[in-house]
């Protein structure tokens, strides 16, 4: 997916270290994708330098041309955004 990151997207990448990489893999192959009023939620697994399973969510505004994400965390705390299908 092409996208344009939000400067308050690229500080977060940066103070949270999550590798660009990262974020193209997730924006790229979500494992969930959440619709929302005003955004959509792609978020994916991934594990961390220090070996830990981390959720990573982007909250994108889809309805820009090209997405603009406008917000990217990580989270340990899976269950509580995870959806069974």
């Amino acid at each position: 997916m092409d996208f344009e990151l939000s400067k308050h997207a690229q500080e977060e990448l940066q103070k949270r270290r999550i590798p660009l990489q990262v974020l193209q893999f997730i924006l790229n192959r979500p494992s969930q994708i959440i619709e929302e009023q005003d955004f959509t939620i792609y978020q994916g697994l991934f594990i961390s330098h220090n070996k830990k399973r981390y959720l990573l969510r982007v909250f994108v505004n889809t309805t820009l041309q090209p997405p603009k994400v406008i917000t990217v965390y990580k989270t340990s705390n899976i269950s509580k955004y995870w959806r069974e299908s």
